[in-house]
């Protein structure tokens, strides 16, 4: 079948097509902050609505690529990244929550009458300690729960389950009051971070910057990782373990690796994602946030890591449309759009580029 010329010529020009984009595109969003700065009355001005509804597509983009790390190349599809994602969140919303306060309490614990802040608050007014929160919490979890599941060989459509119903426990946890986490409300009414104002276009700026060097750092460590003797190995892992085995691989260690590292990237995603939207809450460890992950990764087109990007920011792009036009629908497009992928793209739509290429 003759192919349009666009896209003949795309395929002859390879990699240096995709790098000459991705160098495109960070030009725009390292622009973007830099516009939000100019006066409100100037025509080139980025307004705080469109930096933010950005940057937390930039966030979710992270929790795409960390999926695709395990998906795409392990072959472990997760359906729990949202609580990794949550986790980091709510390490970054404690801080956050108690520069609010000053020296009081933050306001949900005032308004359920507790006299102390629990002993898992101590520390938070630190931003360090809470970076480290940001990174060990996720972490840890994962590392424990990866450890346990690669040892027992759980894998498939088992380890999709369970990793469902992690992030449900996660999220009924949350929810409760006396946790300490502010019930389903969650962390909201931040006014300060590092001693400047949440909401100054500076601070703005900032973040979304940080937002931008994150992305750009996990694209490059993923490209290496693939490129390395390890990529090749995760890959080997995904396609034929048993084989792998055989050639004396220990797969475990490898997909502990992978797993944690990928939960780590969620947990940074989710720190720089609340303090640029202004609220956490349960609902994002809930499993249909971690399904759209994995929706987002299906449509980009797995394995490739900067299809992942495109599919979040294609959905996200189509959910921030559709909630508010046809709020009612979105879910039922979701789906159709997923069915469609899967019968239609299953190299997803990264993988339209490559179509033909021997």
């Amino acid at each position: 079948m003759n192919q349009p010329l666009a896209l003949t010529a795309a395929q002859k020009a390879g990699p240096a097509v995709t790098t000459l984009v991705l160098g495109a595109l960070l030009a725009l969003l390292v622009a973007l902050p830099l516009l939000h700065l100019l006066p409100p009355d100037s025509a080139l001005h980025v307004s705080a609505y469109t930096l933010t509804l950005v940057g937390k597509i930039l966030c979710y983009a992270i929790v795409a690529l960390a999926l695709d790390l395990v998906w795409g190349y392990a072959g472990l599809l997760s359906l729990g990244h949202g609580l990794f994602f949550a986790l980091g969140g709510y390490a970054m919303g404690m801080y956050l929550m108690r520069q609010s306060a000053g020296d009081g309490l933050p306001a949900f614990m005032s308004f359920l009458a507790w006299t102390e802040l629990p002993w898992y608050w101590y520390g938070t007014s630190s931003f360090l300690w809470c970076l480290a929160l940001v990174v060990l919490v996720p972490g840890l979890l994962a590392l424990v729960f990866g450890f346990f599941a690669f040892r027992s060989r759980i894998k498939g459509v088992y380890f999709s389950i369970m990793t469902q119903a992690l992030t449900f426990a996660g999220m009924l946890l949350f929810f409760r009051n006396e946790t300490g986490f502010g019930g389903n409300n969650g962390f909201t009414g931040f006014s300060r971070i590092l001693g400047f104002s949440i909401t100054a276009p500076g601070t703005r700026a900032v973040l979304f910057l940080a937002t931008v060097a994150l992305l750009a750092g996990s694209l490059y460590l993923g490209w290496r990782l693939a490129q390395s003797k390890f990529g090749r190995v995760l890959t080997a892992v995904r396609d034929a373990e048993n084989r792998l085995m055989f050639c004396g691989y220990d797969p475990r260690g490898y997909k502990l690796f992978v797993w944690t590292l990928s939960a780590v990237l969620c947990g940074l995603a989710g720190a720089l994602y609340v303090p640029q939207v202004g609220i956490i809450n349960p609902s994002e460890m809930a499993p249909t946030q971690s399904i759209e992950a994995a929706v987002w990764v299906a449509l980009g087109g797995r394995g490739t890591l900067v299809g992942p990007l495109l599919g979040a920011g294609i959905v996200n792009g189509m959910k921030s449309w559709f909630t508010v036009a046809f709020p009612e629908y979105w879910l039922f497009f979701l789906g159709a759009l997923f069915i469609v992928v899967t019968l239609f793209l299953p190299k997803g739509v990264f993988g339209l580029l490559k179509k033909g290429q021997p």
